[in-house]
């Protein structure tokens, strides 16, 4: 061994260089010495309308518009850039310029109000309504009823009470943060978890429009959700505030 070894020095010796600028290239082609982590946080956007990109740069495609007021997720920055993920759970980049860091995380976090300051009871006729309309789109799909969870039920009223209240129909909520810092918060566990969300006149209209939307479809008919809380609240803007909550356990 020892004498392949000088035998072959200059060749393991150019390997060894070789290996040492490949490393030094990409790390410098990935910007790794540019990436801040960041405590995950809000933003709002700030212009009339932003394009949201596959990369820290304007050179990158856009994935998507995002417009004034939007909401968005912040998990850390690159250079310029923040690396974000907005209300359809889709993943890119936007310029620190035009994304406004909020406080209201702190608020959602530190929001001490209880899913036990919602009634549990009994669900309302237009909750039962959606409930059975529901079980039978998944049974024409040879899939299991959904079993109401008492506290998910709560956590949907108090998201739907939220969004009548406070005037705004987003997944984010002011008050609350994500639906999944909701669960969170309440002491929900799970292995997966989704929301739909509705404004309509009707609890038909609603289920209507979500079966209509393959993201909101897909929630409806998934086998990886068993458990659901919904909830239905009068709304002047919308007729009717749908919330949907789904939960595999």
């Amino acid at each position: 061994m020892k004498d392949f070894v000088l035998k072959n020095k200059f060749i393991i010796l150019l390997i060894s260089i070789i290996i040492v600028l490949t490393v030094s290239l990409f790390a410098t082609c990935f910007g790794m010495e540019d990436y801040e982590q960041l405590d995950y946080s809000l933003g709002i956007v700030n212009t009339e309308y932003l394009n949201m990109r596959t990369g820290a740069g304007i050179n990158f495609n856009s994935i998507t518009v995002l417009e004034k007021n939007d909401y968005v997720r912040i998990f850390g920055k690159i250079g310029e850039w923040y690396i974000i993920q907005n209300e359809k759970n889709q993943i890119g980049t936007a310029h620190i310029d035009y994304i406004t860091p909020t406080d209201e995380q702190k608020a959602a976090v530190s929001n001490t109000e209880t899913i036990d300051s919602v009634s549990t009871l009994n669900l309302t006729e237009d909750e039962n309504e959606l409930l059975n309309l529901i079980n039978a789109e998944r049974e024409k799909n040879n899939l299991s009823a959904f079993k109401i969870d008492e506290s998910l039920q709560n956590v949907a009223r108090l998201k739907a009470q939220d969004l009548v209240e406070n005037n705004y129909f987003s997944h984010i909520s002011p008050t609350y943060g994500t639906p999944f810092e909701m669960l969170r918060n309440n002491q929900i566990s799970y292995k997966t978890a989704s929301e739909n969300i509705a404004g309509n006149p009707s609890i038909s209209g609603a289920l209507d429009s979500w079966l209509n939307s393959d993201s909101h479809k897909k929630n409806i008919l998934s086998n990886d959700y068993n458990y659901t809380g919904l909830a239905v609240v009068d709304s002047i803007a919308y007729g009717k505030i749908i919330v949907q909550l789904f939960v595999g356990k």
